[in-house]
């Protein structure tokens, strides 16, 4: 009841906010579905300025409408035009390391260890070595480093 109070008394405002909100909403929690929802309430909050003689039941309608279509149009538009990057690493951090040398800190035995490189700890795989001496990353195998004698 509270809501559609809301709706009826200050339509476009109460739009403007749940857009606002959603719109946040995807900043900290990405994957580009709120956004389109948000923008679907800020476009039903202007319709409702421009013509503030919708009841309730009609901006619900509008606005279910407009998520559907808004989030259609944005996933084939992303589909469309993907978004390229020149960060061919991003979200595999490994990637970067190929081709490193590192000193071994800990000795790699039964073909497995750690590895300590910029703050971050990664469990690497390669020929059993002893600590200090220096190896390689040659390849990236899910979450491990693969390494071999440098």
């Amino acid at each position: 009841m509270f809501v559609i109070n809301l709706l009826q008394d200050h339509g476009h405002w109460t739009w403007a906010s749940i857009g606002l909100v959603l719109i946040v909403v995807e900043v900290a929690a990405p994957g580009a579905f709120f956004l389109w929802v948000g923008i679907a309430a800020g476009v039903t909050g202007l319709l409702v300025a421009v013509i503030p003689d919708f009841g309730w039941q009609v901006q619900l309608a509008v606005f279910a409408v407009l998520s559907v279509v808004s989030t259609i149009l944005g996933r084939r538009y992303f589909r469309w035009r993907p978004i390229r990057t020149t960060h061919t690493g991003l979200n595999r951090r490994g990637t970067n390391l190929v081709g490193r040398e590192y000193v071994l800190q800990q000795a790699i035995v039964n073909g497995g260890s750690r590895l300590q490189t910029g703050g971050t700890t990664w469990q690497i795989e390669g020929p059993d070595l002893a600590a200090g001496e220096s190896v390689r990353v040659t390849a990236i195998n899910g979450t491990c480093l693969v390494v071999e004698k440098a």
